[in-house]
């Protein structure tokens, strides 16, 4: 008896989630491998798409070929691109980094260091080992997969991503669990604006990492 193929189970809708475009965005979410995430309802992926600003807590998860990493941070956002991350510390912020109008900026107030340079994937990964754009990251976070991921997965929340996992182009796996994101605060201007630094140091790319990601 000639067994039957399987057949391809349905893409569509299965639960509530984050901002995003239309049922068009399902097809390239499916074409980076997104294929084990359940889509939420048209209405809710076009919401995610046209997210403006966002702030939330997320637990970061970092394995790539030069840095290994788990953390806190904390994170915001305000299209087209003005993006501003904190990482915790023992005993108060490790690190700030903000990006707007190009330029990317990120101090690290205990070490009395500064690392600078053009807020592009090149530099983003130098300093925090995720080789996206501000634009991606914040893509990434709504539920929309740069073309540029190897891989890409949601689990999503009543409204927005909650899990997210990715394979990025250099092949490091980074895994975010968010907690309370916002699409509503409003975010002050002062948020992005470069954190203080005179005095301070310069530092490089691998000496940026290791100040951020030491346990």
């Amino acid at each position: 008896m000639r067994s039957k193929p399987p057949s391809s189970p349905p893409v569509g809708p299965t639960r509530a989630a984050s901002p995003c475009r239309a049922a068009l965005v399902a097809l390239p979410l499916l074409a980076v491998a997104c294929a084990t995430a359940s889509l939420p309802p048209p209405a809710v992926l076009a919401r995610a798409r046209g997210v403006g600003s966002y702030s939330a807590r997320l637990r970061v998860s970092l394995r790539g070929p030069e840095l290994r990493a788990r953390t806190r941070a904390l994170v915001a956002f305000r299209r087209p691109d003005a993006l501003r991350i904190e990482v915790p510390g023992p005993t108060g912020v490790r690190l700030v980094a903000v990006t707007r109008a190009g330029r990317l900026s990120a101090v690290f107030p205990a070490e009395r260091a500064v690392f600078e340079g053009a807020a592009s994937p090149e530099e983003l990964e130098a300093l925090l080992g995720v080789s996206l754009s501000p634009a991606e990251m914040m893509d990434l976070l709504v539920g929309v997969a740069s073309s540029r991921l190897r891989e890409y997965s949601v689990r999503w929340g009543p409204l927005l991503p909650r899990e997210i996992e990715a394979l990025l182009p250099d092949g490091a796996r980074l895994k975010v669990g968010v907690e309370e994101p916002d699409t509503a605060a409003v975010i002050a201007e002062a948020a992005f604006d470069t954190p203080p630094h005179d005095g301070y140091r310069n530092i490089g790319g691998p000496e940026a990492r290791r100040l951020w990601s030491a346990q």
